[in-house]
């Protein structure tokens, strides 16, 4: 009965609107063109992201309310074999304003009573990541293999090795004429079931380039130096970027093989693009752009996240070097206690351990049962929040890379298929559980689930500290001074308190 009300609903909605309804991919779309348009779809910038919509919700609920922002040119819900809608859809408007009105009306709307939902822009992105590529191969080989293996392909791009400039880094972003080109070329590379040149490759969606309005970047200072040898130190940075004009750069922050520099003025900044760029700097051939900046705000709440790093202006500063963005100024230490944005008042939970006993009563509970201050762990939380917002479990795919000493390092890529979102911190480890706990640390920070304020080191005692690290015999022997501080408390106990634990 309620498989037919919906239906109805949905054949009168067509009726009232005039637009068509079809269901394909795993997806239902609304419109795509609306009644009476003519001409190509509307440009990059007029579709919004919509999360958190509840299950049992349609388009005849829906699309009513996203009409308030504007015309729609389209709608696509996403939907699941049983009939249930996914919890996210996309809503392209007719113009880029409408798209913004909808962001602003509609973002944090309480759809139903006590049920409130996301709305941020989507970007239309048309760029997969490709990992597992051998190092020895060229730009012009993957180009060439890319295009044997998939349509669509316009370009790809390459980055040399940090230590060796003759290799690449082991992986390409592979740049599509359209997103479906992309989307499609994606489901042909799923990782696990295609080679190149031998090698079970990685695939996922690259971070897409945000827009940035012409206003913001005529007031940047700010320039992003690419290929740079890891030797290179800020101070010979600063001088070569100095040559034009002694004086002009105000500071540099180098990492890695990237950089950023700073300028007092617009204009040094400028010439300083045009005058560095494809310059050779100890023996590496570099690349200068300008810096592109992002609100904070805007950055944190757009369901493509990135990250970055906080500038004196209050800017963001992005960088696509590896796929990620650059440093950002949080904590980083592990193991730390995360806390909700909107449960940063709340008591937090205190770590410690108690004694056992046989006979003890137990209740099975869900971990999803229990408040985000039980967990210290960001893997454990992030699981937690993906679940509570219907996203599904949180995918990590693990890469490596050497130091300049020989040692293996270890990174997780993190992606986040409900929110559709990747995240790769800018810190690699030697330790496997260390990089998925940091990965995982660096998605909490960039959902906008824990705040840098919020991020503060827990003062462990050595027993709870990365106990994975410590001997069986360490363990124990923690374990015995912990227990005779629970004496007084045994001796209080019944008889059972004698049996072993």
């Amino acid at each position: 009965c309620m498989c037919l009300f919906i239906e109805a609903a949905l054949l009168a909605l067509m009726e009232k609107t005039g637009y068509s309804m079809v269901q394909e991919n795993g997806q239902r779309k609304f419109g795509g063109p609306p009644p009476g348009w003519e001409g190509p779809p509307p440009p990059r910038g007029c579709e919004v992201f919509v999360g958190k919509i509840p299950r049992d919700m349609y388009e005849d609920e829906l699309v009513p309310v996203f009409e308030r922002a504007g015309r729609i040119y389209e709608f696509r819900l996403m939907m699941e074999f049983s009939g249930e809608n996914r919890g996210y859809a996309f809503v392209m408007y007719t113009t880029k304003d409408a798209a913004q009105k909808a962001i602003h009306m509609l973002d944090n709307f309480e759809i139903r009573p006590g049920k409130c939902i996301g709305v941020c822009v989507s970007l239309d992105n048309c760029r997969l990541f490709i990992g597992s590529i051998p190092k020895e191969k060229k730009k012009e080989e993957i180009l060439d293999e890319m295009k044997k293996v998939t349509d669509g392909v316009v370009d790809v791009i390459v980055y040399p090795s940090a230590t060796d400039k003759t290799k690449n880094r082991g992986f390409a972003f592979v740049e599509y004429e359209s997103h479906k080109a992309a989307a499609m070329a994606r489901r042909k590379l799923i990782p696990g079931t295609f080679q190149l040149w031998g090698h079970t490759i990685q695939v996922d969606w690259a971070e897409p380039e945000k827009d940035v309005d012409e206003e913001t970047m005529q007031r940047v200072k700010v320039l992003y130096v690419r290929n740079l040898m890891i030797s290179t130190t800020e101070e010979t940075i600063r001088l070569e970027f100095s040559r034009f004009k002694p004086g002009a750069v105000e500071r540099v922050k180098k990492l890695t093989d990237y950089a950023f520099v700073h300028f007092y003025s617009r204009d040094d900044a400028v010439t300083a693009l045009h005058v560095m760029n494809g310059k050779t700097i100890d023996g590496s051939s570099i690349e200068v752009t300008l810096a592109k900046p992002a609100n904070k705000e805007s950055n944190r709440r757009n369901h493509q996240k990135g990250q970055g790093s906080p500038t004196s202006d209050g800017l963001l500063f992005q960088s696509k070097e590896n796929g990620h963005s650059a440093t950002p100024t949080r904590p980083l230490n592990l193991p730390t206690r995360f806390n909700s944005n909107h449960n940063s008042s709340s008591q937090e939970v205190e770590r410690c351990i108690f004694p056992f006993y046989p006979g003890t009563n137990l209740s099975a509970i869900s971990m999803y049962s229990l408040k985000p201050s039980y967990f210290c762990s960001a893997v454990t939380l992030l699981e937690y929040y993906c679940n509570k917002n219907g996203w599904g479990p949180p995918e990590y795919y693990l890469f490596s890379t050497a130091s300049q000493d020989g040692k293996l390092l270890l990174i997780y890529k993190v992606f986040v298929t409900g929110a559709g979102s990747t995240f790769m911190p800018d810190k690699l480890c030697t330790v496997l559980e260390d990089a998925k706990e940091l990965a995982a640390q660096n998605a909490l920070w960039s959902l906008g689930k824990v705040s840098s304020k919020n991020l503060a080191l827990v003062s462990f005692s050595p027993c709870y500290l990365n106990v994975w690290r410590f001997s069986v015999s360490h363990f124990c022997s923690c374990i015995r001074q912990i227990g005779k501080k629970l004496q007084k408390d045994r001796e209080r106990e019944s008889k059972r308190t004698d049996q072993k634990i």
